[in-house]
């Protein structure tokens, strides 16, 4: 397969249906290769070369899916959270570097007065009332179009940050050849083919959906019909009007979606689906075995994240085992002693290879230097995860090295949240941990010392927090102390926090 976006759409039928959505006819193979083309001429004319990071600020649905499609191919894309605050599309923005932004036609939100402000181009997208997906771009074009280059698998394609154990996310470049192998690699494990078709309901600003419901459909000529994002009260519907082969989702919504199972017993009879797919956090094996019952279909588990294009390991078809992330799934997976840079048998780190893994973080040679290691040939990025392989080389993630805090596949980290609520005038320390949660797996606590005489509470807390982040962020358990705990060193320990403080 090719090792580029545009070399893999162009494999496939021109008639074929690519991306759909309620209410609208399909967009086809032919039409998105037309709207590619399109769409780079146009940012060609706007002074945006192969080299320049395009930020897309969209709601979830078919245009994000196609935006993403075709401005990946000419263009470095950087999707972005639309329910981030104007101080967060500020750092981002900037931080990315951005020579343009994609936004609504209309739109005049905290994206576009961030952008405004760095001095970032707006570009405005037209949707097309009938087709889904298709579009048109408004903004100010040259007269001259910048000469036209060739994109290889060894330029950008996708740029996204990732939280890290500092307060500074990291940014995660994702080259041509990474998207497309990760892509490949997907399909591969799922059997996909263009009969299939994907019923996404996964964020598209987020790595999993980016990659395993529109680049692996996409890569095999299947098709997708795009959602508004999820809403567990209309997937049925979506599901009687899609009529999908497959989904794929973070365990919450799987959860979700089985709540409301057996009343629409009869929707998923009609609509039988080959499989379901579920990543980005640890699935309950009851909820897969009680998902499997429900919908007549296996469950397969795989273990992704950012830095690997998403899909590291993945379940077989032919064959699940509830608790593991499964066998690996394109890139080498292996243990790694935790602390040295050599390669182990039984529980460790899990380390990947391979060409969908990320050649580095920009502009941070520490993180680097920590995350990466060279032996046996190969280059190996550490995971942050603690695991170990079974009889049948089955993984099974055991804990966590990183203090990040997964909240329903969302990553954050702790030391952001600090820095943000250090800035509350009333707030002398505080650390973020993560509080087990049923559901999400895990969710955001904060543990605070109020500064002297301060009547401030847990609300007034939660409220300053929600002016200034994400709303999945904002801590959902505040805690005010006399005094932090902190361990034998003297340090305040997150890992362990909810244990000490008797949340559990």
């Amino acid at each position: 397969m090719s090792q580029t976006i545009s070399g893999f759409l162009s494999e496939h039928l021109s008639t074929s249906q690519a991306i759909g959505a309620s209410n609208k006819e399909w967009l086809t193979y032919g039409t998105l290769r037309e709207l590619s083309e399109k769409v780079k001429t146009f940012l060609r004319k706007s002074g945006i070369s192969k080299k320049d990071r395009v930020a897309i600020v969209l709601p979830n649905g078919p245009t994000m899916a196609s935006a993403f499609a075709t401005i990946a191919q000419c263009a470095i894309t950087a999707p972005l959270n639309p329910s981030y605050r104007e101080d967060e599309f500020n750092f981002y923005l900037d931080d990315l570097k951005a020579k343009a932004i994609v936004v609504n036609e209309g739109y005049d939100g905290a994206a576009s007065v961030a952008a405004e402000r760095l001095g970032i181009k707006i570009i405005r997208l037209l949707e097309n009332d009938r087709i889904a997906g298709l579009f048109s771009l408004m903004g100010d074009e040259n007269e001259e179009l910048l000469e036209d280059e060739v994109v290889s698998e060894n330029d950008v394609a996708l740029i996204l940050h990732t939280s890290g154990t500092t307060s500074r996310p990291k940014i995660v470049p994702l080259l041509q050849s990474n998207v497309a192998a990760s892509a490949s690699n997907i399909a591969k494990s799922l059997s996909l083919s263009s009969s299939d078709r994907c019923l996404n309901v996964m964020p598209l600003f987020h790595i999993h959906g980016l990659i395993a419901a529109v680049s692996a459909s996409l890569s095999v000529g299947a098709s997708i019909w795009c959602s508004s994002g999820f809403n567990a009260l209309s997937f049925f519907s979506n599901l009687d009007r899609a009529k999908p082969t497959w989904y794929t989702a973070v365990p919450t919504m799987h959860q979700a979606i089985l709540a409301r199972s057996d009343r629409n017993s009869k929707i998923i009879k009609n609509n039988p689906l080959r499989l379901l797919r579920s990543s980005s956090a640890s699935l309950p094996a009851q909820v897969m075995r009680d998902l499997e019952e429900s919908f007549s279909a296996p469950v397969i588990e795989a273990y992704g994240m950012t830095e690997a294009t998403h899909q590291m390991c993945c379940n077989l078809l032919d064959k699940q085992k509830p608790g593991s992330v499964g066998k690996p799934a394109g890139p080498s997976v292996r243990i790694a002693d935790e602390a040295d840079d050599y390669l182990i048998d039984g529980t460790g780190e899990v380390v990947i290879s391979g060409n969908n893994v990320t050649p580095g973080y920009e502009n941070n040679i520490d993180a680097n230097q920590k995350s990466f290691f060279e032996i046996e040939g190969k280059r190996w990025f550490r995971t942050g995860d603690q695991g170990a392989f079974d009889e049948d080389g089955f993984l099974y993630l055991t804990g966590r090295l990183k203090e990040i805090i997964n909240r329903g596949g969302e990553k954050i980290s702790p030391l952001e949240i600090d820095s943000i609520l250090l800035d509350h005038p009333e707030i002398d320390q505080v650390v973020t941990f993560a509080l087990p949660h049923p559901k999400l797996g895990e969710e955001v606590a904060a543990a605070v010392v109020l500064a002297n005489d301060s009547k401030c509470d847990d609300k007034d807390i939660k409220s300053f927090a929600k002016e200034r982040m994400a709303d999945f962020k904002v801590p959902r358990c505040v805690v005010i102390l006399d005094e932090i705990p902190k361990g034998a060193t003297g340090k305040m320990q997150r890992i362990g926090m909810a244990e000490k403080l008797g949340l559990l």
